[in-house]
This record gives structure tokens, sequence and C-alpha cells, in this order.
């Protein structure tokens, strides 16, 4: 865990992201040339098995952004450091945005294929769900009115949706389910053309170069809104009173004399006695 925290902030100074940001540009530039003029077409659905190349590796990235929001939500409630909390933040809004894509291309995809745009099929259901679970995650972490219950509360949401995850991939084998079995991800040799899984394998790595490329970017402006955020409580908190003192009871300005009403006998100097006062008028 503490590699992987290091690992990020490695790859958040400005030299990194600048490196990490061609790479993810060459990678996804390469994989759509190939995957699009070099790769043959599948010999059943044709031209619209491209579109493999870029929803399948969106879909690994959702499941990546995911563990990552588990190992950080893990580590702070194993050690409360609030960074963990940061990284499990920035990685869910990742991954719900890859989530969200995930489905947006399964339905370009399953229009031609199936006949329609969206079916209740085991693994779209179960998607949809994972989508819903991050969805409160983030909704959460805006209901809570204080950043330690904040955390808490959201680190203990991003261990226990991940259970879903797990059921998204094995969903086409527990349910009877429109998507095929898995072809890359299975037990034995992969059943796929050698040609398709290269370029499937060069999108994955894309893929998770952008993932990458997202997560520092995403950490360096937590980290400046951190620096620039005012604490609630300065703004809010009363002022502490001080003890007014006889300096702070307003009196008369220096050099301007008092006037006492008419009829009314000035006081006696208080080290004066009363008699002797009142000879001195006589």
């Amino acid at each position: 865990m503490r590699h992987l925290y290091r690992a990020l902030t490695v790859l958040g100074s400005y030299r990194a992201q600048r490196v990490m940001g061609v790479a993810t540009l060459a990678g996804l530039a390469a994989t759509v040339v190939i995957g699009l003029f070099v790769v043959p077409p599948d010999a059943t659905q044709g031209n619209v098995q491209r579109l493999m190349y870029v929803h399948v590796p969106v879909a690994w990235v959702t499941f990546l952004a995911f563990g990552v929001v588990f190992l950080a939500s893990a580590a702070y409630l194993k050690t409360g450091r609030i960074q963990w909390d940061r990284v499990a933040a920035a990685s869910a809004e990742i991954g719900v945005l890859f989530c969200a894509l995930t489905i947006v291309l399964g339905s370009l995809w399953g229009r031609p294929v199936w006949g329609t745009w969206w079916t209740w099929d085991p693994r779209l259901t179960t998607t949809a769900v994972l989508l819903l679970i991050y969805v409160g995650y983030l909704s959460l972490r805006k209901v809570a009115d204080s950043p330690a219950r904040r955390a808490k509360w959201a680190a203990v949401v991003g261990v226990v949706g991940f259970i879903d995850v797990p059921i998204v991939h094995q969903s086409v084998v527990w349910w009877r389910s429109l998507h095929q079995q898995a072809t890359v991800l299975r037990l034995g040799k992969p059943t796929i053309a050698g040609s398709m899984l290269a370029t499937l394998l060069l999108a994955f790595v894309a893929f998770s170069l952008a993932y990458g490329y997202l997560m520092a970017v995403r950490m360096r402006v937590g980290r400046l809104e951190d620096r620039s955020a005012v604490p609630v409580s300065s703004l809010s908190a009363p002022r502490a009173r001080r003890p007014r003192t006889a300096a702070d009871i307003p009196g008369p300005a220096a050099g301007v004399p008092t006037r006492e009403p008419a009829g009314v006998p000035a006081p006696a100097p208080a080290d004066v006695p009363t008699s002797v006062a009142s000879d001195s008028h006589a």
C-alpha cells in the first residue's frame, strides 16, 4: 500500500505527467489505427466487432479504478491517514466515468448485434448496479459534515461496494447471458486470433496509461485544493470576548472639563474629611 501511494506521488510530478500524457496519446492513436485499418474484421460480426478494442479496455479500467478504491479504502480504515481517502476519491471519480462509458459503448455494440440498445442481461444489470454503487459513493462524500466522518463512511462503501466487481466478471458464467464467454482472462489459451489479441493487449496498455495519467492529474488537483481550503470552523466560530477593564469603559475625553448639573454640589475628594470640605466653603 505504501508503494502504491509513493508511485502515485512520483507520477504526480509535472514531468511525469507530461511523459505519461504523450505515451497515452501515442498508445491510443496506435490502437485506433491498428484496430480500424490493420486487423481484419470478425468473421461473424464484421466491422462492428472493432468496438471491442475500446469497449473491453474501458471495462478493464473500470475494474482497475474500483480495485484501487477498494485498496485505498481498506488502507484508510487500517491507518486513518487522509492520503488514502484522497486516492480512493480520485479513483472513484475516474471509475464512474469509465463505467458509464462501458455501458454506452456496450449499447452501441449491442444494437446491431442483439437488435436492441438495452436488455436486462446479467452482465448489463450487474454493471448498472456497479455504476449506481459508486455514484452513491461520490454522493455520500458530499453529505458528511466533517472530513473524518466523510472519509470513514466512504471507506466502508468503497470496501463493500467492490463485491460487485467479481460478480460482474463472473455473471456470464453463473447465469445465462447474451454476452460471450471470456476469451482472454480464462483458464487455458485465449480463444482469439493472434492479431486481434495483440491489438487488444495494446489497447489495455494504452487505456491503463490513460488511467494513470488521469489519476496523477486528479491527485495533484486534490493537493492544491487541500492547500487552498479555508477551515469552516475559522469562519463560523464566534470570536472569544476579552474581559472588559476600566480602560474599556467610556469616559470624558482628555483635556475636556466635566460640568456638573446645576444645583448639585460636587462630591468631596475621597481623601479629605467631609467637615474640612464644609469649612473651606464657609
